[in-house]
């Protein structure tokens, strides 16, 4: 006769072990959990389907430290619908620069916060160069506003200057003609 215990006790022992295989599926520690996950489902996706993940992604970092970010904006304040600078038509640096001040208003009044809202007046390349710097290369106004002229600073009015120099009234013009092909140039 065949005792009935027998089996369900070496049933319960098949479970126990299959459960002992398993292996455990909590991170070793809470601050590595999305990568571990990450790995985790890229492992499923690899083995069950043959999809390889990309090997990296790229994640926004801000060139000035994370702490600007915690510092609140004046009170009642409102971020402006600022004007935008591409890098790609004849506004100036300098004019970016000073324009972007003048509509910080308030804001303006301290570093951290004109650091932290400069990215909101770019665009296109302008944009690109600005989260392309490195982490924490941008402490303070001054630091942005140097890179800022070093990368995009156009010698267009010295160019302009230099073509001024260089005119000369034709013999058949008029003084008249003289001097507006000289404004056209100067502008």
């Amino acid at each position: 006769m065949i005792n009935p215990m027998f089996h369900a006790d070496r049933a319960l022992h098949r479970h126990v072990d299959a459960y002992q295989q398993v292996p455990d599926l909590q991170p070793p520690h809470r601050q590595d959990a999305d990568a571990y996950w990450a790995d985790k489902i890229a492992e499923v996706m690899r083995d069950q389907f043959g999809i390889k993940p990309k090997v990296s992604t790229y994640s926004y970092r801000t060139p000035y430290p994370p702490a600007y970010d915690l510092i609140p904006l004046p009170n009642r304040y409102k971020v402006p619908d600022f004007t935008m600078f591409s890098g790609q038509d004849d506004t100036s640096t300098m004019e970016h620069v000073n324009r972007f001040i003048i509509q910080c208003g308030e804001a303006a009044n301290r570093d951290e916060l004109r650091v932290r809202l400069f990215s909101s007046s770019l665009s296109g390349s302008a944009f690109t160069c600005f989260i392309s710097l490195p982490p924490n290369s941008v402490i303070t106004w001054a630091d942005l506003e140097k890179q800022f002229h070093k990368y995009f600073f156009s010698r267009v009015h010295e160019k302009k200057i230099t073509n001024l120099v260089k005119l000369k009234q034709r013999n058949d013009e008029s003084v008249e003609s003289f001097v507006q092909r000289v404004r056209e140039v100067k502008n």
